[in-house]
């Protein structure tokens, strides 16, 4: 299985566009920051990933707030078949309790 779940605030946001085939994306820096036990210690762990939105949730998450904390959910792809470079598509998104 391949997904993936965490809270990230949207650092940074490209505006919507279109794809070739007339699919609605929104690509964006989303960056987390927190602190997880590992091995019984404490760890603080922080990370920027590239992200997409298309389709449906795009015209949602480029009206998202930006620098505000968010919970995603989606999944990890390959940016294009020829990259090791991982991207985040996000299939959902909600305000971070």
């Amino acid at each position: 299985m391949n997904q993936l779940q965490f809270v990230a605030s949207i650092s940074e946001r490209d505006v919507l566009r279109y794809t070739p085939a007339g699919v609605p994306i929104v690509s964006a820096t989303l960056t987390h920051s927190s602190q997880q036990v590992e091995a019984g210690v404490n760890r603080l762990t922080e990370f920027e990933i590239t992200a997409f939105a298309a389709g449906e949730i795009s015209g949602r998450f480029s009206r998202a707030e930006l620098g505000a904390a968010h919970q995603f959910t989606g999944f990890l792809a390959k940016k294009s078949r020829s990259s090791k470079a991982l991207v985040f598509h996000i299939i959902d998104f909600s305000a971070a309790a």
